[in-house]
């Protein structure tokens, strides 16, 4: 009952392309999000792929999912996956102390984009979106019901979006 009363939630803040104003999430939606091109059926391993190749990343971390690491190295063979530095992080479960953990030991730097996988999965899930989307350090995050995107941009305002893709 709590993910038709998310979805529906979801459903009723959202907007696609027309109702962003920032210039980044604008060209994400249009550029990447939006292109028909389908990598995957897997939805979030498929916006995985399209943001990959969108923000030509070289150096990945695919935490905790198995099969979208293999299918990034299947599909990206020259990447570099869990470097030192990393240009996109996908996960399935990230935490504040996680996300500081990253931080913090310089693992994620400015225009990294964490992709969270399943925010609406549990309760649980939903509240350490909610608290990662509040941090500082996160400028743009966005919400895209199946999986979230937390940007490290300083030169950007701090703004939260609902898209639907």
């Amino acid at each position: 009952m709590d993910k038709i009363l998310s979805y529906i939630g979801f459903l009723r803040k959202s907007t696609n392309e027309h109702g962003v104003h920032s210039p980044f999430v604008f060209k994400y939606v249009t550029q990447c999000l939006n292109v028909r091109k389908r990598w995957h059926h897997d939805k979030s391993i498929n916006v995985l792929l399209k943001t990959i190749s969108y923000f030509q990343s070289q150096s990945i971390a695919v935490l905790d999912d198995i099969e979208a690491a293999k299918v990034v190295m299947d599909t990206f063979p020259q990447l570099q996956l869990n470097p030192n530095l990393f240009d996109l992080v996908y996960t399935k479960d990230l935490d504040v102390f996680q996300f500081e953990q990253l931080l913090s030991k310089g693992k994620v730097h400015n225009d990294s984009v964490i992709l969270v996988d399943g925010i609406y999965q549990t309760p649980a899930q939903k509240r350490r979106w909610n608290q990662l989307i509040q941090l500082s350090d996160i400028t743009v995050s966005i919400d895209m019901y199946n999986l979230g995107a937390l940007c490290i941009r300083k030169e950007q305002e701090k703004e939260h979006f609902t898209i639907r893709i």
